[in-house]
């Protein structure tokens, strides 16, 4: 017998929520201190308290509305976060301030997200809702391709960072994503009340805080979040003497999870942890930052859609942006200037190894005020047959390359008809 969810009544608990509780305290965005800064309150269930626009969980909030309206949830929970803290410390550094002289280096991320029952415990203890908006975590990951590379002697087991059984050991970082409106408008280089119009707009006016609170500075968007994989002693990856390998990877489903062999995505995500274990095994770090932004932040179904455009068309390597544009409008939708925003809070300030060819995602990073040393392209021994027209159209679009394609000799590039 399948036993049914327990019925929440919505109108009783939204009754409770409108009781008189203090008002909310702004948030001081760069302030030196998490005190003076003030804590984020997404709570629903003390609404006066709340002082950003949106809630927690990102795109998860949707499903947790749909848990409420079933029934299958009290929309009045609050979690109990006994014994949730980190199990490594990200420790505070100075990116994680406004420092005079500097823009905020973080505007994307609430430093203080995972640290949130020692800095604002007084706060849970008076009775305010909050929520945790980064997790810290340990675990072991095991890949098929890793266990390859180490029958082969790519790598070596050590017993600490590759396991016996060839598993790898990592330390695992969710973050939610908490935007500083101000700062998000200045890396756009626009105004806020531009941006809060176009939010406003292009949301179909979901959030109506942008135009109506002007005074609410912080929007916690339902877009999907951040992981970090650290490979390697956390403590010592802001020291510039340990060496770093970083791979910054945006999510594609197709190929990071289901090996489709249109593009080169899982290969790279592949040789970007490789790099960052033999990194960590000489005593640096290795990190994996993967960013949900599925489709160049396009979505799974506008590159669907793209596929079909380009197979239809011989897929050749001088078309392949071309495509793209032409459904969306726009060639990349990523805005790499947040991705850094993640690198700061870790505290990194040099970059040994960067696994990528992607010149935005370098310049962001550059231009951010973190060095680069050596940027390390995929080889052509990973690229899959049917992924060279992507490879060859971003090589002559300016990714690093140490064979550089033009667009005189794409035409000659072309990938499998459709049904092939």
């Amino acid at each position: 017998m399948v036993s049914q969810p327990r019925f929440f009544p919505i109108q009783s608990s939204l009754a409770k929520s409108r009781m008189p509780l203090p008002r909310h305290t702004p948030i001081h965005w760069g302030a030196e201190n998490p005190l003076a800064r003030g804590a984020i309150v997404g709570t629903l269930t003390q609404r006066s308290q709340r002082n950003v626009i949106g809630t927690h969980g990102g795109s998860y909030s949707v499903y947790r509305s749909l848990s409420i309206a079933s029934g299958a949830l009290d929309p009045t929970h609050r979690a109990d976060l006994t014994d949730t803290q980190p199990l490594v410390q990200i420790p505070p550094n100075p990116a994680w301030y406004a420092g005079s002289g500097h823009p905020h280096r973080i505007v994307s991320l609430d430093p203080w997200g995972a640290s949130i029952t020692d800095v604002f415990g007084h706060l849970l203890t008076q009775g305010v809702d909050l929520r945790p908006t980064i997790a810290i975590t340990q675990a072991h990951i095991d890949l098929p391709e890793i266990q390859s590379a180490i029958r082969q002697g790519d790598l070596s087991i050590d017993g600490t960072i590759v396991k016996a059984n060839g598993s790898l050991q990592v330390t695992k970082v969710a973050i939610d994503p908490v935007w500083y409106l101000p700062g998000i408008a200045m890396r756009l280089g626009t105004s806020e009340k531009n941006l809060r119009d176009v939010l406003h707009e292009q949301t179909g006016g979901m959030f109506p805080e942008f135009i109506k609170r002007p005074d609410l500075k912080v929007w916690l968007p339902p877009v999907g979040n951040t992981t970090l994989y650290i490979l390697g002693d956390v403590s010592m990856i802001a020291n510039r003497d340990r060496p770093l390998a970083l791979r910054v990877h945006d999510e594609c489903n197709g190929s990071d999870v289901f090996g489709s062999d249109i593009c080169t995505c899982r290969p790279y995500l592949i040789q970007g942890i490789e790099e960052c274990v033999k990194t960590a095994q000489i005593g640096g770090n290795g990190v994996i930052a993967y960013f949900r932004k599925e489709g160049r932040a396009l979505g799974e179904v506008t590159k669907f859609l793209v596929y079909n455009a380009r197979k239809r068309n011989g897929d050749r390597a001088d078309q392949y942006f071309e495509r793209t544009e032409c459904v969306a409008g726009v060639q990349d939708a990523r805005m790499q200037v947040l991705m850094p925003d993640v690198l700061h809070w870790l505290g990194i300030q040099t970059i040994d190894r960067f696994i990528s060819m992607s010149d935005l995602k370098y310049n962001a990073i550059v231009q951010s005020g973190i060095s680069i040393i050596t940027r390390v392209p995929l080889p052509n021994s990973r690229i899959p047959e049917d992924a060279w027209v992507e490879m060859e159209a971003k090589k002559a679009a300016g990714y690093y390359s140490e064979t550089p394609s033009n667009w005189t000799d794409l035409q000659e590039v072309k990938g499998r008809s459709i049904g092939l």
